[in-house]
């Protein structure tokens, strides 16, 4: 992997609706969870749901976080649905 770039992993209802489960994206100075999340979204089609009517959970480096939790090369971002239980 190359050192200028975060891994995006997607999981569940996600991986399945975007037909991927990962992801090489060009990190950013200043970059969030959120912005990253947005730049998906506006790919359009099944990417348009990152942030439609239903929620992603997000993981940086397997710890959970905020959209506006900070990014950065090397780093792995993970989005999946929130667990439900029944």
């Amino acid at each position: 992997m190359a050192s200028d770039t975060l891994t995006i992993r997607f999981f569940a209802r996600l991986r399945e609706d975007l037909d991927t489960d990962t992801l090489q994206w060009p990190a950013s100075t200043g970059l969030t969870a959120g912005d990253l999340l947005d730049a998906l979204a506006a790919r359009g089609g099944a990417w348009a749901s990152l942030t439609g009517g239903q929620p992603v959970m997000i993981a940086v480096n397997q710890t959970m976080a905020r959209p506006g939790t900070p990014v950065a090369a090397g780093d792995e971002v993970a989005f999946f649905p929130p667990v439900t239980g029944g």
